[in-house]
């Protein structure tokens, strides 16, 4: 056996160490275990946000049973009664074309004009937040969207259920505004937080009737605040809360219980939710509410000149640091960009106080910024910065000779034709201010049968092509024994030839 030297001196030591020990669990019992139990309660929309926790902070361990059981719990009691189901039915009339079957003629005679009428009941199902107590509601505008006779119901959380009609409602941003008919009582509603404040990494939570099983709530983070490569005239709240059919029009909202965004879409290649979801920002939302309550449409600034996105072969060309921005490719000749001294290739890099990566990001800085004010642009020219001012005011108005009636003995009889003016261009998403575009078709007119639609884009007819009303005028005002007829639609040019009238 082997003996140890001074045994005294280590019976000493080992005294001190249980010691410690015994006075470290002490003073734990004594610091941790005796605290006062915390009480928690509703956050009130006013509370200011929790300041960021410090690096000590981080990754700190649930110390006592109160800390583990904390939950996002009183945000939803409050949030949740603010968010409805919205019902939509609608008695549509469809057609049994003869067409129906043949990929060229359908393409031109569709079902909704030729063959025998039947009727069918429509329904849809989505989400919205109420937003004001008198019922004011926003959804989205393809939860609304019907044809024919529509009914809208709205259902609280408590099951009760309400009429509910239309306030407004615009394509492009997706947003839709009801209102609760006959309502003679005070509706829980959420207000409206500042979505520029977000930052990525913020708490959210989604709620809404995915799938239509019921009210659900979801929770993520903030995963980028300006995504804009979705849908024009848009920049989006990515999250990865989960988002699914249905949650359309429910309420993304923070830790303090305010609404932040509208969810709107989600990316997906199976239909179910893969932590990438979309909400339409409370600023732009807050917009669309404002005017539709007191009876009147958004009008968006309009900037005077054409914008495209910078690319990477571009942002090498232009000396550009990194591949963001818009540059300007076309200044019209009277405008808010003319005035202020924009030049063809300024690339936009900032408006106000916010950085820009697309042509898209820019128009909704503008918008939200509203008519009646100046913007603050920072541009690069010639690879130097520079700022300019730009006064935000609507596009001109269509003059009385820029929407003309066609009638006569020819194919455009029966359609409502303009030139494309920059509020028209803008109005129905065109890319181009040169030709004549279909705005409106009479039912069984001779345009009718021949399947011209809105938005079609006359380039040349008879031989002739067509830059504005006046040269379709002058090419329809001799009859023709064939009409050859180019159009552009949604991107495809479509040739045709129609048998004389």
């Amino acid at each position: 056996m082997m003996r140890i030297k001074n045994a005294g001196w280590v019976a000493r030591l080992l005294a001190v160490a249980v010691v410690a020990i015994l006075s470290g669990s002490v003073a734990y019992a004594i610091g941790v275990g005796n605290q006062p139990k915390k009480s928690y309660t509703a956050i009130s929309p006013h509370t200011p946000r929790t300041p960021n926790p410090t690096p000590a902070q981080w990754g700190a361990v649930p110390r006592s049973r109160e800390a583990i059981r904390q939950s996002f719990s009183p945000v939803v009691k409050r949030a949740a009664p603010a968010v409805v189901n919205v019902y939509v039915s609608s008695r549509v009339r469809t057609f049994a074309s003869p067409f129906r079957n043949d990929p060229f003629f359908d393409f031109f005679f569709r079902g909704d004009r030729f063959g025998r009428p039947t009727e069918r009941m429509q329904s849809s199902l989505g989400s919205g937040v109420i937003v004001s107590p008198d019922g004011v509601i926003v959804t989205n505008t393809h939860v609304i969207k019907a044809r024919g006779e529509t009914k809208i119901r709205v259902a609280l959380s408590d099951k009760r259920e309400f009429d509910a009609r239309v306030l407004s409602q615009d394509e492009k941003t997706d947003i839709a505004v009801l209102k609760i008919e006959n309502a003679e009582e005070k509706f829980p509603y959420l207000e409206f937080d500042d979505s520029d404040k977000l930052e990525v990494g913020d708490l959210v939570l989604a709620i809404g009737n995915p799938f239509g099983v019921g009210q659900t709530v979801t929770s993520g983070i903030i995963s980028a605040t300006a995504r804009s490569q979705l849908r024009s005239e848009a920049v989006f709240i990515q999250t990865d809360a989960a988002i699914n059919p249905g949650n359309s029009g429910g309420a993304l909202v923070d830790v303090d219980g305010r609404l932040i965004g509208i969810n709107t879409a989600i990316f997906s290649r199976s239909g179910g939710s893969h932590g990438i979801g979309f909400a339409i920002p409370a600023n732009l939302v807050r917009l669309f509410v404002d005017s539709a309550v007191q009876g009147r449409q958004v009008e968006r600034p309009w900037l005077g000149a054409s914008l495209e996105n910078v690319d990477r072969d571009m942002a090498g060309a232009l000396g550009l640091s990194r591949v963001a921005g818009a540059v300007v490719t076309r200044i019209y000749g009277t405008g808010p960009a003319n005035d202020a001294g924009l030049e063809p290739g300024d690339v936009i890099i900032k408006v106000g106080d916010f950085d820009v990566s697309d042509a898209r990001s820019v128009q909704y800085r503008l918008t939200t910024m509203g008519v009646g004010k100046s913007a603050r642009l920072q541009v690069m020219r010639k690879g130097r910065a520079q700022t300019i001012t730009i006064a935000l005011e609507p596009a001109p108005k269509p003059g009385p000779r820029d929407i003309r009636d066609f009638s006569g003995n020819h194919p455009f009889s029966g359609a409502r034709m303009a030139n494309i003016l920059p509020t028209i261009a803008e109005e129905l998403s065109l890319d181009t201010t040169d030709g004549a575009v279909v705005l409106s078709v009479q039912r069984r007119s001779v345009a009718a049968r021949l399947g011209f639609r809105a938005g079609d884009i006359v380039v040349e007819t008879a031989g002739r092509e067509i830059a504005n009303l006046d040269d379709l005028e002058s090419a329809v005002s001799r009859r023709q024994r064939v009409w050859n007829i180019s159009i552009r639609r949604g991107g495809r040019l479509i040739e045709t030839r129609i048998p004389g009238y």
